[in-house]
C-alpha cells in the first residue's frame, strides 16, 4: 500500500444529506420523462444559479454536487436511493426534500402521475403522513397557482381565505 493509496477509496461519492437533496430533486424532475423549464428553474433556485457567459447554470459551489447527483441517478434506482439516504436524513431534511419535490412538481401547474407516485414513494420511505404535509401542500399549491390573479372568482380570492397551518412533528 503506497502513501497515496489511502485517497483512492475517497471518491467523493459518499451519500450526504445535501447530496440526497439534489438527487431527490433530479429523480422528481425525470420521473415524468421530461424536464420542464419550470423544474430546471426550481433546481437552479435551490442549488444556487449563476450566470456564466450569458448562460444560466448551477453556481460553481454546487456544480460538483449536481454532477455527483446526476451520476448517482444514472446508476441507481429510487428504491436504492431511499434505502441509502433515508437513515442519514433528519426529520427536517426529509420535510425539506418533500416540500421541494412538491414545489417542483407543481411549478408547471399540475403534477404528473409519475411525479405523484415518486412523491408518495419518498413520503412513505421517510415515514411522513399526509396530515403533516397538509399545510405545506396548501401553501405550495397557492404559491404555484397564478390563476388567483386572472380569475376573480377563484376560491382563494374570497373574503376571509386563509391557509390552515397546523403544528406537528415529523415521524
Amino acid at each position: 500500500m503506497g502513501l497515496f493509496s489511502m485517497f483512492k477509496s475517497d471518491t467523493g461519492a459518499q451519500m450526504t444529506p445535501h447530496l440526497a437533496f439534489a438527487i431527490a430533486l433530479l429523480y422528481g424532475m425525470r420521473s415524468d420523462g421530461e424536464m420542464d423549464p419550470e423544474e430546471v428553474g426550481h433546481l437552479l433556485s435551490v442549488l444556487g444559479g449563476a450566470n456564466e457567459g450569458g448562460a444560466i447554470g448551477v453556481g460553481a459551489n454546487n456544480r460538483a454536487l449536481l454532477d455527483r447527483a446526476v451520476q448517482y441517478v444514472q446508476r441507481n434506482s429510487p428504491d436504492q436511493f431511499l434505502a441509502e439516504a433515508t437513515p442519514l436524513l433528519s426529520d427536517g431534511q426529509k420535510l425539506c426534500i418533500l416540500a421541494n419535490l412538491l414545489d417542483s412538481a407543481l411549478a408547471d401547474g399540475q403534477p404528473e402521475p409519475e411525479e405523484q407516485r415518486l412523491f408518495e414513494q419518498m413520503q412513505r420511505a421517510f415515514g411522513i403522513g399526509d396530515a403533516q404535509l397538509q399545510a405545506i401542500f396548501q401553501v405550495i399549491s397557492l404559491k404555484n397557482d397564478r390563476t388567483v390573479f386572472t380569475n376573480a372568482q377563484h376560491p382563494h380570492n374570497q373574503p376571509g381565505f386563509s391557509v390552515q397551518l397546523g403544528g406537528g412533528k415529523a415521524a
